[in-house]
């Protein structure tokens, strides 16, 4: 299965995070898109492989996203080996092991968040609107309510997402980040450098950024930008190992 993890963090933290990918084949990519016109037993033969690769007592949680900044605190898992769907979510937390948190993800910038000796994470689904909101605030508030630990106690990672380059954008965007312009024209946002500060003023202890695009990487990736928004999804993954 083609994934992508996070470097470092399962050696380090015990913590299992990554991103799937497109796959090898370019007339059967690895699409993940639960929303899609794809037939429903090719989606889920993909699903089944995905999760095969999770140790067989894993449970999941993901949302139909919203682009907002709602993050949902799991205090316990599903049934073993479940697969929960919720509504109107774009963050998700726990402490509980073996519960895998789930986004999906195709230029949109999956946020890992982690408090490592608190043993508690947050996976985030980011595009303009939620980095505008501040939902990387929502994410270390809930933390903080779970556990207590200072935003300096925690590590965050921005995963594989369109680069500035190739993400243009229009002023009332760039506005609603927090860049003021007065330029009517387009111009290129990176929404990576964007949270990555975020994070820093939040007082993050560490902050890593990936330096992978999605619009670039066309082999490896899907983008909704580039392909038009025909493009299939992938799915960032965030969870405490057993």
């Amino acid at each position: 299965m083609p994934r992508w993890e996070v470097p470092g963090w399962r050696e380090r933290f015990g913590i299992s995070a990554g991103i799937t990918g497109r796959g090898e084949d370019p007339a059967d990519p690895f699409d993940l898109g639960l929303w899609t016109s794809q037939p429903v037993a090719k989606v889920m033969e993909r699903w089944r492989q995905f999760r095969s690769t999770f140790p067989p007592d894993s449970s999941f949680v993901m949302a139909h996203q919203v682009h907002g900044t709602a993050v949902r605190w799991h205090d316990r898992a599903p049934a073993s080996g479940g697969w929960t769907i919720l509504e109107g979510l774009d963050g998700h937390a726990t402490d509980t092991p073996g519960l895998i948190l789930l986004v999906t993800v195709a230029d949109c910038v999956p946020v890992y968040v982690a408090a490592p000796e608190h043993g508690v994470v947050a996976l985030l689904h980011a595009g303009w609107r939620g980095t505008a909101g501040r939902i990387l605030e929502q994410g270390i508030q809930r933390i903080r309510e779970a556990c207590g630990a200072n935003a300096d106690e925690t590590v965050m990672h921005c995963g594989v997402a369109i680069s500035g380059p190739c993400y243009e954008v229009g002023s009332e965007v760039t506005s609603a980040v927090g860049i003021p312009t007065t330029a009517p024209a387009k111009q290129h946002l990176d929404l990576r450098s964007i949270l990555a500060e975020q994070g820093r003023q939040l007082g993050i202890g560490e902050v890593t950024v990936s330096g992978h695009c999605t619009a670039v990487e066309s082999r490896s990736f899907f983008s909704h930008r580039r392909s038009g928004g025909s493009d299939g999804r992938m799915i960032a993954w965030l969870g405490i190992e057993r």
